[in-house]
C-alpha cells in the first residue's frame, strides 16, 4: 500500500491522524481506477458489498462522526426501512458523485479536525443500543475510529478488486506511476 506522509504529519497529532485517514481513504479510489460503473457496483464476493457502495458508505460514516462531533445531526439516518441504501448506489448516484461527496467530506473533516480546541475535547456517543448510555468520546476517539473504519473497507476493497480482475490496488498505483506487475 503506498501511503503519503505529508510533512506535517511529521509532529503534528492532527496531521498525521488526517494523513492516516486520507492514506486508508486512497485504498478505496485506487481499487476504483479503470473500472467501468457496471464493475465498481457488482458484487463478485458472497457479501453484498461492492467497491461504489464502500466509497458511499464510507463517506455516509465519515459525515456522521463529523456532525455528532460538531453536535449537528448526520445528513442521512439509516434505519431498517433504508439500511439496505447505505452500500449500494440509490437514484441518480454515480460513482463520480459520491467520490465528489466524499472529497467535500473529506475537506469538512479536515477543517473541523483543525479547528477544534484540543484532541481531548468530547462529545456524546449516539444513543444506540450497542453504545454505552451517557459515553462520551474525545476528537481524537472519532479520528481513530475514522481510520479504522475506512481501513477495515479499504481491505475489502482489495479483495473485491482482486476478484473483478486480478489485479489488487496497490498495482494500480504502480502502473500509473510508470511501473509494472513485474
Amino acid at each position: 500500500m503506498v501511503t503519503h506522509v505529508s510533512a506535517e504529519a511529521h509532529g503534528d497529532e492532527r496531521g498525521a491522524l488526517l494523513s492516516f485517514l486520507e492514506g486508508e481513504r486512497g485504498g478505496i479510489r485506487r481499487a476504483l481506477l479503470g473500472l467501468t460503473a457496471e464493475q465498481a457496483t457488482s458484487r463478485p464476493s458472497a457479501s453484498e458489498l461492492s467497491l461504489a457502495g464502500l466509497a458511499k458508505h464510507l463517506a455516509e460514516v465519515e459525515q456522521g462522526w463529523i456532525a455528532r462531533a460538531k453536535g449537528e445531526p448526520p445528513a442521512v439516518r439509516r434505519d431498517e426501512s433504508n439500511w439496505h441504501e447505505c452500500f449500494a448506489l440509490a437514484g441518480d448516484e454515480t460513482i463520480e458523485s459520491v467520490l465528489q461527496y466524499w472529497k467535500e467530506v473529506a475537506a469538512g473533516t479536515e477543517a473541523f479536525i483543525r479547528s477544534v480546541p484540543s484532541l481531548d475535547d468530547t462529545f456524546p456517543l449516539p444513543n444506540d443500543p450497542w453504545f454505552p448510555p451517557d459515553e462520551r468520546v474525545s476528537m481524537r476517539w472519532v479520528m481513530l475510529r475514522l481510520i479504522s473504519e475506512t481501513a477495515r473497507h479499504a481491505g475489502h476493497a482489495d479483495i473485491i478488486r482482486e476478484s473483478l480482475d486480478g489485479r489488487a490496488a496497490f498495482e494500480l498505483v504502480t502502473e500509473e506511476r510508470g511501473g509494472g506487475r513485474g
